[in-house]
């Protein structure tokens, strides 16, 4: 037999595992993976071998139980950052500067980065930091916050398992697992993400994330703004609701009654 027709069965194994992973809510035990996709255990574990050793997947310990890893975040992100994402959310971020008047970005998620791929700027507005390609730490940023609140709790867990995880900006931002939890808990009560001073000394930004169809964060809507310039900050974030809850249409995620 050639080597490549043995690959073949072991790619499609990994992808049926990454789109099983993809697909569920929470980590999974290598048991049940092996089950919900009728695989041999002893195949299962090499496939996952294979996928922890690069970065596909990670393995929770305490739990037991397989996640995705940080390249399947970067995989993903470049997915996002191609011409279908931006062409689709363009026009919304541009109803959106014409709405409020202020400066509007779309961000993905990059590992513990989020990455910049829209500024829609306002008319006779300054430029900011966050323009397109580049990086901020996910933990300081509005739309960083709004992606990670709408991840599983065990992938946030495994995205930052300890205090050398977590970077600060402007000094600015959770220093440990227990404050980003905490901070996490209060984006998905309120259903929106904000920080002020975090970025930009001056300047406060409220974000929503954007869903696929697997109610997976796939991007943040930010709006950025003065904190002495906006007099209803609610209606601010009522409008970045709204157009975070379109781009999620337009991707796929169905209507939520």
């Amino acid at each position: 037999m050639r080597q490549s027709d043995m690959a073949a069965p072991a790619a499609a194994h990994a992808i049926a595992v990454l789109q099983l992973l993809a697909r569920r809510a929470e980590p999974l035990p290598a048991a049940a993976i092996a089950r919900a996709l009728d695989l041999p255990r002893s195949s299962t574990y090499r496939v996952l071998t294979v996928l922890k050793e690069t970065g596909f997947v990670v393995h929770l310990d305490e739990d037991r139980r397989w996640g995705l890893g940080v390249a399947a975040f970067e995989l993903g992100s470049a997915y996002s950052r191609q011409a279908p994402l931006q062409r689709i959310a363009r026009p919304i971020l541009t109803r959106l500067v014409d709405a409020t008047t202020h400066n509007a970005h779309l961000a993905v998620l990059h590992g513990r980065d989020v990455l910049y791929v829209i500024e829609e700027r306002a008319p006779r507005r300054p430029s900011l930091v966050t323009d397109v390609g580049v990086r901020l730490p996910a933990t300081v940023t509005a739309s960083g916050l709004a992606m990670l609140a709408a991840l599983p709790s065990a992938q946030v867990r495994a995205l930052y398992p300890d205090r050398d995880s977590f970077a600060q900006r402007n000094g600015l931002g959770p220093t440990s697992l227990t404050q980003l939890r905490s901070a996490l808990a209060t984006v998905r009560q309120r259903g929106i993400a904000t920080e002020s001073d975090s970025v930009t000394a001056g300047f406060a930004s409220v974000a929503a994330a954007v869903l696929d169809h697997n109610d997976f964060p796939v991007a943040g809507i930010a709006l950025t703004y003065p904190v002495d310039q906006v007099s209803d900050p609610e209606k601010a974030a009522i409008d970045v609701r709204r157009s975070a809850a379109e781009l999620s249409r337009r991707l796929g995620r169905r209507a939520q009654t």
